[in-house]
């Protein structure tokens, strides 16, 4: 199986910043498109910034200039540089993937999300 696990979430004032990470670990065979998504207090999950396997990234409108995500394909890990956070940043952040994992000749893609780290940030 597959596991992602989230770290680096906390608490921090308004203009600060915070660095995410994903780790993903198991069966893996490769990883193809990661993401960052986050889901405020009564509000749907959505889509943060998002990174191909050939580091092709694509942000929401509310973090661009502000967020940065990158990746370690060789440490099957990803990371979100938050620069600049706003209250309204406060979230469950979540990381996910589409992870290949292969069993002999045959190989299955799957979507995969970590358990979620809370980002909070104060006034």
């Amino acid at each position: 199986q597959v596991q992602l696990v989230e770290s680096g979430g906390g608490l921090v004032q308004a203009g600060g910043s915070l660095r995410l990470s994903c780790a993903a670990s198991g069966r893996i065979f490769s990883i193809n498109n990661m993401g960052w998504y986050r889901q405020a207090p009564g509000k749907q999950r959505e889509l943060v910034t998002a990174i191909t396997s050939d580091h092709n990234t694509n942000y929401a409108d509310s973090v661009k200039g502000r967020f940065t995500i990158s990746r370690d394909n060789a440490k099957n890990t990803m990371y979100l540089q938050m620069n600049s956070l706003k209250p309204e940043d406060t979230a469950v952040y979540y990381c996910n993937a589409r992870v290949q994992t292969k069993s002999l000749t045959l190989i299955f893609e799957n979507t995969y999300w970590g358990q979620g780290t809370q980002v909070t940030v104060s006034s």
